[in-house]
């Protein structure tokens, strides 16, 4: 999990309550490789906060995503807006490590004429 979210209440005196702490787990779990995860589903943080900067609202990105909950895409968005800095790293680092991972395989993943083998395999019987 990245953290916990500490919540005061609003509607009390801090003064009357010894100890009350409301807390809340943001649904996001770190794999092996370090890509954050939303809730128990393979959806990544990443896929999220790209489809929330483009417009998309939560009910969409669920839509996009129906192994999310809407609860946990909203949550994660909260925490978003709230730890834009930490996330916006997160996310630099992450797409940092994408293009070295690119750059690196790219031969590999688009060999010339995969295109042309392809539409052979394709005619032939």
């Amino acid at each position: 999990m990245i953290g916990l979210l500490p919540v005061q209440p609003n509607w009390c005196d801090n003064r009357d309550m010894a100890a009350v702490e409301v807390v809340e787990a943001i649904p996001l779990a770190k794999d092996k490789s370090g890509v954050y995860r939303i809730g128990k589903t393979r959806v990544t943080l990443d896929l999220v906060v790209h489809a929330f900067n483009r417009g998309a609202t939560p009910e969409e990105i669920v839509q996009d995503y129906p192994a999310l909950e809407l609860p946990d895409v909203y949550q994660v968005i909260g925490y978003y807006l709230k730890h834009s800095k930490e996330i916006g790293e997160y996310l630099a680092r992450r797409e940092h490590e994408e293009d070295e991972l690119l750059a690196t395989n790219l031969e590999q993943w688009s060999p010339p004429g995969l295109r042309d083998r392809l539409l052979a395999r394709r005619k032939s019987p």
